[in-house]
């Protein structure tokens, strides 16, 4: 499977291009991440979005309008990416351009992007509407904020919840298997079965 991995904006936040039978699709739109896609001379298809945290949407619009892909989220990342004051709302001095989902995407175990075979796990806790993306085929999971290496997404942002997170990520991906490479939105990538015995948080020791 090729795929490559970009890291953009303050908060380091990681994105990832993955070659579909059908085309190149991008996980996730960090700033920056436009302009590295056009550097890779990749005519884009298709953008998915694990979440809606402003640090992994920031470029969905400048995405839209450069290479006039579709962009698929879950049904509660829309207004987070259409709604430019939603972050105001809560509180953040935070705005994004506006940008229209073109289709949403909830917990299926197969369905099909650009070709390319995909479960799709949704697994909220970080954020409402947190989905994984899971390449059975190549041993990938794109996980978004979910599990990180040694680490998991925070959950005292609005939404959250430290039960359904941990519950979510010791019931959806931990039974994936343990030789499962996981790219996160954040760090390193690591396996889920190095996070099942060693994460402070989620590991069977931590129980």
């Amino acid at each position: 499977m090729k795929y490559e991995a970009f890291c953009g904006g303050i908060f380091e936040t990681n994105c990832y291009l993955v070659s579909a039978p059908e085309g190149w699709v991008l996980f996730d739109a960090p700033q920056g991440a436009s302009d590295w896609v056009a550097s890779r001379g990749i005519d884009l298809k298709l953008l998915l979005l694990t979440h809606g945290h402003i640090d992994h949407v920031q470029d969905v619009a400048a995405v839209k309008r450069r290479f006039g892909c579709q962009i698929g989220c879950h049904p509660a990342t829309a207004p987070m990416i259409s709604d430019p004051n939603f972050f105001r709302n809560f509180g953040f001095e935070l705005e994004v351009e506006p940008a229209e989902p073109d289709f949403f995407i909830e917990e299926t175990p197969s369905r099909k992007f650009l070709g390319l075979e995909t479960q799709v796990l949704e697994v909220p806790g970080h954020c409402p509407g947190s989905l994984c993306f899971f390449l059975r085929d190549h041993q990938l999971l794109l996980g978004g904020d979910v599990l990180f290496a040694g680490g998991v997404g925070r959950w005292d942002l609005p939404g959250g919840d430290v039960d359904v997170l941990f519950s979510g990520i010791r019931q959806k991906l931990f039974p994936l298997g343990d030789a499962v490479t996981v790219l996160p939105g954040h760090g390193p990538p690591t396996k889920i079965g190095t996070e099942r015995l060693t994460n402070p948080f989620v590991s069977e020791q931590s129980r």
